[in-house]
Order: C-alpha cells, then structure tokens, then sequence
C-alpha cells in the first residue's frame, strides 16, 4: 500500500469553482483533479521545482506522487462519490439514496463489509447533496451573489452576478496525495506542503481579487480505506482519470462515467476538450491503473 498524506482546505472564504460552460451563475462543487495538478504546476514553478515535480508525475511511467480531486468535509468526516458498483443500496421509504452525491467515507467503508446504511441514521442535505448524519446540515451551500463593473469614463454601469460556495463553520474541501513509497514520501511531502501554503496564500479558482478561493492547509496521515485502491472489487477512482498506454482496464466491466473536461489557458485561448473517466467511478484492471497526463494547451 502506497504512502499517503490527507490535505485539508481550510477555507477563508467563499469559493468559485467554474463550471465547463463558463456560466458566471453556475459553478461546481467539485476541485476537480487536472485543475488541481495545474494549481500544483503553478506553485512548484514559483517555488523552483516545477521539473523535478513533473518528472515524477506527468513524465513518469510510473508516477512517484499521484492525488485525488477534492471533495467536502466537515469536522472530521470526509465525503466523496460512493463507488458506482455499491451505490445506491437498496430502495428505502425514508431516504432517497441515489439523492446522494457524496457520501461519508465510512459509510463506504461500511458498503465493502457488506453493511446496509441504516435509514433512520442518514438524510439527504439538498443544497450540498451530501448524505448527513440525521438533522445534521450539509458541509456547503451554493449562493449567487450580485456585482456591478463601473466604467469611470462613461460612468456607465454592468451588473452581474457570480455564483459560489459558502462553507458551514468546520467544513471545507479535502484530498488525497498517495506516494510511491515512503522514500518517495520523506522526498515529497515537505514539497507538496509548501506549495498547498503558497496555494492557500494566492488562492485557488475565481474571485480571487475578492477574496475568494484562500484556505489554510492542514496535513495529517491518509486514512487506510483511501490509501487502498482494491478495496471494492475494482478499482474507486476519486480523480478524473485519462488512461495511460500501459494501463490493462476491462471497460465492458466495472462501472463508470465519462466527462468532457475543458477550459482556458492564462491567454484567455480555449484549451482542447478531452474526455475522462469522472469521479466515483469503478474501474478493473490487472493491475493499479496508472494514467496519464493529456496535454491540452
């Protein structure tokens, strides 16, 4: 089992994660993991390691270092897609199972050793679409707030409106790096560290001259379900995930959905739409899938 590191997004504000239509009035509710790893790019660049960084990830056969998007948290419960091939269970009259987008990960622990959610310990928080402990709020709500862009020359006025995450107290986004081994952990984490910090300094998604987007990044060990891929007869794929020429993946087994994922390059140009394997997914294989990185610029 490969070394890991749980991170942690404290966040300091409101957060803007865009959507693949660019609607100012729409966002998601999930840092997906190619925005992430290009967040990551940017501040190992800045901190003067952006070629040893890439040569143990996207220029790696084998990556050294690999992480998950990131999904909300509250407290000290972590939520995340549940794998497609043990979601939703069986139909209840209390609790709208398949409502759940997230769901706690010891919930999916629970689904391995074959144990059945109890329906009058779950409901379903409709604004984060997360599976909560009965009556308890969900991590995140969604809110559109309004703004107005003033020309000073022709005092002409544009309002507009931009859509956010607004975070409950104790609540965030997490993710998880898992590394090769723990040489390869004693190399990197310190790395990694620093330049989560520079991210939480700079911040991460839009709205940043606002405010927006800043955390505090808080680091502990990789809880043991996360760090073991092989866990539900498959593979639970808690990244978007492009397949790499080595990889051996059965795709007329397992469960899975595709995403296009796009968007825009620091120019302002549209870079290449590619499609993925999205979060959440079931994949098998004959050994742990390795991916690939797709160019896109």
């Amino acid at each position: 089992m490969p070394s890991g590191l749980l991170v942690k997004l404290n966040p300091m504000g409101p957060w803007r994660l865009g959507t693949p239509s660019g609607e100012r009035d729409r966002g998601d509710d999930v840092l997906h993991s190619d925005t992430l790893f290009s967040a990551l790019c940017w501040a190992m660049e800045s901190l003067g390691m952006l070629e040893p960084w890439l040569d143990a990830t996207a220029r790696a056969a084998e990556p050294l270092v690999r992480h998950s998007s990131c999904f909300p948290y509250t407290g000290n419960t972590l939520f995340a897609p549940p794998p497609r091939t043990l979601w939703p269970p069986q139909a209840s009259s209390k609790v709208r199972w398949k409502g759940a987008r997230f769901v706690p990960v010891s919930v999916v622990a629970d689904l391995i050793a074959g144990r059945v959610p109890s329906e009058h310990s779950w409901s379903i928080d409709v604004a984060s679409q997360c599976l909560v402990a009965h009556s308890k709020p969900g991590p995140f709500r969604y809110s559109v707030r309004s703004f107005s862009a003033v020309d000073r020359f022709s005092e002409g006025v544009a309002p507009h409106a931009a859509s956010c995450l607004e975070f409950a107290q104790d609540s965030g986004l997490w993710c998880a790096v898992a590394f090769a081994s723990p040489e390869v952990q004693t190399e990197w984490r310190w790395r990694i560290e620093a330049a989560f910090r520079l991210l939480g300094d700079s911040g991460i998604g839009g709205g940043r001259s606002r405010g927006w987007g800043h955390f505090v990044p808080q680091f502990s060990p990789l809880p043991a379900l996360l760090g073991n891929a092989e866990s539900v007869a498959g593979y639970w794929i808690l990244s978007v995930y492009a397949p790499g020429s080595l990889d051996t993946v059965d795709w007329k087994t397992g469960s899975y959905s595709l995403v296009t994922r796009s968007g825009r390059a620091a120019t302002g140009d549209v870079k290449s739409s590619s499609r993925m394997v999205s979060e959440g997914s079931v994949v098998c294989a004959s050994s742990a899938p390795a991916g690939t990185v797709l160019d896109v610029t």
